[in-house]
């Protein structure tokens, strides 16, 4: 008796018709003065970061720490103002950027 095998799919996925463009870093975050500035404080400060967690607690993460303007450059915070000047770890960066952004979108900022 002969053994039935699967067979392939014949029919694939089409590709995506569109596709997210890849992200630009703004070439104000690669000046020798923000790196010198976001080095500065990290090293005042420590390399942790500062954001407030919903529990009240700093978040204190050692991990991907970056410079985060606390008002951003768009909605009129100065580039290299020290004071406007926190460090975030990866996660509480995005958190914080995408609530920036959807208060943005509807109006609040």
């Amino acid at each position: 008796m002969a053994k039935l095998t699967a067979l392939k799919p014949s029919l694939r996925s089409p590709p995506p018709l569109l596709t997210t463009p890849p992200k630009l870093a703004d070439r104000f975050y690669l000046t020798k003065e923000w790196r010198d500035l976001v080095a500065s404080i990290k090293r005042e400060r420590g390399p942790y970061c500062e954001a407030v967690l919903p529990s009240g607690q700093v978040c204190r993460s050692g991990n991907r720490i970056i410079g985060d303007h606390i008002q951003e450059r768009r909605d009129g915070g100065a580039d290299l103002d020290r004071n406007n000047v926190r460090l975030l770890c990866f996660a509480c960066h995005q958190a914080k950027t995408a609530a920036a952004r959807k208060a943005r979108a509807r109006g609040r900022v």
